[in-house]
């Protein structure tokens, strides 16, 4: 007597596979992840590279090294010009947050707003209960997200293995998606096969060109006019702002709320003003930029966006929420590739 019939066997077999291939994702889901933004900086970097490998009569490497080093020399000219500006209010800041703390802690930064915008002692006494009363989820929350944030840091030195493997995909990506073409045997599933690898390909340069396009607008943008404005530490907070365009959905707003925050505590005036400007601006990326940039081509409600976002961060923290939207349009266009194949098997068509 068998113990175990075919089916039952090929199931506990199916069943231990997917284990084992969902053991060895935890397990490696740093070198993974390199591996993710490896391909992410090759698709930013296609176009300079295709466009200037024909100066050097289709010698792919030639631009690739041309390239990289005209990135060296900005990195350089950043860290030489920019960047020591950027260091100095950015450490004047992590020296200013104990005394706010303080102050914080004290009730003094609400007398400080109070005289200064005249508020009636009632009012600077129930804002004063109400910060008494929630000082210490304020404070936990503020730590968590620091700690958070340096612990985050701490575990990405992989990242440093990026631009290298970056290398490769310019290299051979092309050579990588034709083997995988090709693997295909039947000639109509074969272009299926090819139609979803130019659909990914498409889909993935249009958002991460978008991405970038949209951070380094608002670098500029919010930069210049808090700046303007006179927030203090503009230097440090617009570029910081900037680069939270990255994650999706929640990174504008927790740069809102780190710019409004710190303009708060370091007792400026005119902060109605500011939170006017960053949400026009907010507005203005989400209603206007955004869709002329990135246009419809991701085809994903804002409910499936907002899942994948929360997700995505349950998952892997900020890693996920930034990989979650490009991974729910890849899921997305291979559902669309699995119905086409399914249709082509039940028009007779053999199988793949």
């Amino acid at each position: 007597m068998q113990l175990f019939d075919k089916k039952t066997a090929q199931v506990l077999m199916t069943a231990t596979l997917f284990a084992l291939g969902g053991l060895f994702l935890y397990a490696a889901w740093r070198v993974i992840i390199a591996f993710l933004f490896a391909i992410f900086l090759a698709y930013l970097l296609e176009a300079p590279v295709s466009r200037l490998a024909r100066w050097f009569r289709g010698s792919r490497t030639m631009a690739i090294a041309v390239i990289y080093l005209f990135l060296l020399a900005i990195i350089i000219v950043l860290l030489v010009r920019a960047v020591p500006a950027v260091m100095q209010e950015a450490e004047q800041l992590k020296q200013q947050a104990p005394q706010w703390a303080e102050k914080f802690s004290s009730g003094q930064i609400v007398q400080q707003m109070g005289e200064r915008h005249g508020w009636s002692e009632d009012t600077v006494a129930r804002v004063r209960g109400l910060l008494a009363e929630h000082q210490g989820e304020i404070i936990g929350a503020a730590q968590g997200l620091v700690l958070g944030a340096i612990r985050s840091l701490q575990e990405t030195w992989w990242l440093l293995l990026v631009p290298i493997l970056a290398i490769f995909f310019l290299k051979d990506g092309r050579m990588f998606g034709d083997m995988l073409i090709n693997s295909v045997k039947h000639e109509g599933s074969r272009q299926i096969a090819a139609a979803t690898v130019e659909r990914m390909n498409s889909m993935l340069g249009d958002f991460l060109r978008a991405q970038l396009l949209l951070s380094a607008m608002a670098v500029v943008v919010i930069t210049l006019v808090i700046w303007a404005m006179g927030v203090r530490y503009a230097l440090a907070l617009g570029p910081a702002a900037g680069a939270l365009e990255f994650i999706p959905v929640i990174g504008p707003f927790i740069g809102i709320a780190l710019i409004v925050g710190v303009a708060f505590l370091s007792g400026y005036s005119h902060l109605l003003w500011v939170l006017a400007f960053l949400l026009v601006w907010r507005g203005i990326q989400d209603y206007v930029t955004s869709p002329r940039i990135m246009g419809d081509k991701l085809e994903l409600h804002s409910l499936a966006v907002l899942f994948g976002v929360l997700a995505g961060g349950e998952v892997a923290g900020v890693i996920g929420v930034f990989l979650s939207i490009p991974v729910l349009a890849t899921i997305r266009i291979l559902w669309h590739t699995w119905q086409l194949y399914r249709a082509h098997l039940a028009n007779g068509s053999p199988a793949i």
